[in-house]
């Protein structure tokens, strides 16, 4: 944490936003504990203060790690700022016109995503760099000032800088900078955000980072100022709680899977849209780990959408993302998600087909047995069949209706048209969603390369349990694994993650058989392609340095390198890991076979390009504790809390289940299904004939058959 802080005061809070929960998760005597609360999509700030308040002491110094979707959803919902977009002349309609890639082939009804700056907010400027840096065409100072007028008077929230190759050559750019400064709006410039080249991606992702820059940072210091509040209200006017008030903190989670500084978010809120996925990914792979698996599926369905990554050792990050249909080019962790989740609407079409989500019920009015919804949903499904309890339901803090959840959806049925049976439209409902599910595990695995039975599904979410099961044995997965506290498990991946700042820069420099002659010249020509490769990277490493310590982190980052290649010739990369420092012949062989692994073919002898170096600079976060096993309780409880129920699996008539409280679960027990495993914040199905137990580190291993 930063130098001023003292971790030992402070009581470290995870929290994730989600669409139907907030989920909060500290170490308190060296457990977790956690706090779910319904969430305030009006105000998410609401409902973090609410679960901090049912985790810290009065007066008590918090420090934040927040999982946000404000990004996502002002994304999503089109609320962002009104932006003003600068560029070189000719060129303001690029990000219109965009690369004419059609995402439906064949559907000629389909409307293009419009930009998020209108034709009247675009402005260019008379200048020119060359792709080598070259200044081409000078910057005019009086344009600048004609700019700056006309900017004035269009009286944009937020300003986006992106010039031609500015990466290359960022001196227009800076120029132009320093004149817009002076409109006193939040400007968020091209070579600082995303150093690389392709323009139209490089002004998307800048353009997105001006329309989300007034909203993150207004939703962010109300946060603050509510956090460090917080302490007072609780602990009075005292020198103490003010001292507290001063040492409370937020810091923010980004989509890389790394924290951040409340500021440098703010500033750079592009980074931030995936944060509570990413949270996730990280939270599942450090679970897994802890039993022996690193090569893993996680799989988190929550009430609104369900996320799925493969980790392959190590999470990795990807910059070839796109969120709400626009394309995002800095470092995400690759997260595919789709729109199926417990609250994920169910409905009939036109032509009579049972269809499930993408709506979603949210957190108001929720599914049918929450109280107030009136549509059937995935969580009112499983309820119907019997996966859900309904008097076990966050540990028995909230009751959920099944009475209320019959009547209704019977009613529904029945003003839809329909004669299906309660049960068979509920079995409908669960292998609908679970259609889409699996194909959107097919999609980060099947599709590029990998085969699922070489890897476990890591179940989290408030829902993830309930379905993984019936994924894993649909597509040959052999082991499941719900780990502890799995309805937020992307909390606990918030809490261990650890501080990142990534950097880029693009080059576009041949490998040539004997390690490559000199790069076109922007400087300095001498020596050969390692040479200047080291040379960037150093450069890109005192610049992570100096601003780690500008943000006032302590300690010593790893610097990971890494690089982007491809052959000669084509218009996508593949990013190679340099962790043998900057071996040409190393990296290039990596490149050949990773290409085989995603294309199914490699080139050996072809002319290879380095085209993007990058480096991640991270500072790890050693003193968090690992959490400890749920106390058991006495074998004398545990008999009598172990009961059993009639459930529905795959639709079949239902059977007897015995419903497992998890805490009564002693270590390497071995069950058999069918089983329900209930806990606070989350329900496992098991269906007949699988085998489980939990393990030495606290998670739950499903055998598949």
């Amino acid at each position: 944490m930063p130098k001023t802080s003292n971790p030992r005061s402070l009581l470290r809070v995870a929290v994730d936003t989600g669409g139907t929960f907030t989920d909060c998760l500290a170490v308190i005597g060296g457990r977790m504990k956690m706090v779910k609360v319904f969430s305030t999509p009006d105000d998410p700030s609401r409902a973090i203060v609410e679960g901090i308040r049912k985790l810290a002491e009065p007066g008590q110094p918090v420090l934040v790690l927040h999982g946000t979707t404000v990004g996502t959803n002002t994304l999503l919902e089109r609320k962002g700022a009104r932006v003003a977009f600068v560029t070189t002349e000719g060129f303001e309609d690029s990000i219109e016109i965009g690369r004419q890639a059609r995402p439906r082939l064949y559907d000629f009804f389909f409307d293009r995503i419009a930009p998020l700056v209108s034709s009247e907010l675009r402005f260019g400027i008379p200048e020119r760099i060359g792709p080598n840096g070259e200044i081409v065409k000078p910057l005019d100072p009086a344009a600048v000032r004609v700019l700056s007028a006309n900017l004035r008077e269009a009286a944009p929230d937020s300003i986006a800088l992106s010039l031609l190759f500015s990466f290359a050559n960022p001196v227009h750019e800076r120029a132009v900078a320093d004149v817009l400064s002076d409109l006193g709006l939040p400007i968020s410039v091209s070579h600082r955000i995303l150093p690389e080249f392709r323009e139209y991606e490089r002004a998307s992702t800048v353009v997105v980072n001006a329309y989300l820059q007034p909203v993150m940072q207004r939703y962010l210091e109300s946060l603050a100022k509510r956090v460090s509040e917080l302490a007072r209200v609780e602990a009075g006017d005292s020198s103490a709680s003010a001292a507290a008030k001063q040492r409370s903190s937020v810091f923010v989670m980004q989509s890389s899977g790394g924290i951040t500084s409340l500021d440098s978010a703010a500033r750079e809120p592009v980074r931030t849209v995936l944060s509570g996925p990413a949270g996730g990914v990280v939270g599942a792979a450090a679970m897994a780990r802890r039993s022996g698996f690193d090569r893993i599926i996680g799989f988190d369905m929550g009430g609104t959408s369900t996320d799925v990554a493969l980790v392959d050792g190590t999470p990795r990050a990807s910059t070839e993302s796109e969120v709400a249909g626009l394309p995002v080019r800095v470092p995400m962790l690759d997260i595919h998600t789709v729109g199926a989740g417990g609250g994920s609407l169910a409905r009939f079409d036109a032509a009579g087909a049972l269809r499930v989500g993408p709506e979603s019920a949210g957190a108001d009015p929720g599914p049918i047995c929450y109280g107030k919804g009136t549509q059937p949903t995935v969580t009112d499904a499983n309820l119907i069949l019997g996966r859900l309890q309904p008097q076990r339901f966050l540990g028995g803090d909230f009751q959920l209706d099944l009475e209320r959840t019959r009547r209704v959806t019977a009613e529904w049925l029945k003003r839809a048209g329909s004669k299906l049976a309660l049960e068979r439209f509920a079995a409908g409902v669960i292998r609908v969603v679970n259609a889409t599910m699996e194909k959107a595990i097919r999609v980060v695995s099947i599709e590029r390369g990998y085969d699922p039975r070489d890897f476990a599904l890591v179940a989290f979410g408030g829902a993830g349990g309930m379905h993984a099961c019936e994924l894993a044995q649909g597509l040959g997965i052999p082991h499941v694994i719900v780990p502890q506290y799995p309805g937020a498990l992307s909390a606990f991946g918030i809490l261990v993650s650890d501080v990142v700042k990534d950097y880029s820069r693009t080059v576009v420099w041949k490998i040539n058989p004997d390690e490559g002659s000199p790069p076109p010249s922007r400087g300095d020509s001498r020596g050969n392609l390692r040479t200047h490769i080291e040379k960037v990277f150093r450069e890109l490493e005192s610049t992570a340095r100096a601003d780690l310590a500008a943000e006032g982190w302590a300690g010593r980052p790893l610097l990971e390198r890494s690089v982007d290649l491809r052959y000669a010739g084509q218009g996508f990369e593949l990013n190679i890991v340099s962790d043998k420092g900057h071996e040409i012949s190393y990296v290039t062989g990596q490149f050949h076979s990773l290409h085989k692994q995603r294309y199914g073919y490699s080139r050996p002898a072809a002319e290879v390009e380095v085209v993007t170096l990058r480096l991640r600079a991270r500072l790890p976060q050693d003193h968090v504790v690992a959490p400890s096993l749920p106390a058991r309780r006495s074998r004398r409880n545990n008999e009598a809390r172990i009961i059993t129920a009639p459930v529905s699996f795959s639709g079949e008539r239902a059977v007897k289940t015995q419903i497992i409280p998890r805490e009564s679960m002693a270590p390497a027990r071995r069950f058999s299904g069918p089983a329900i495993v209930t806990e606070y914040s989350a329900t496992t199905v098991v269906p007949p004939g699988f085998k489980f137990h939990v393990d030495r580190a606290g998670n739950l291993i499903v055998e598949i058959r």
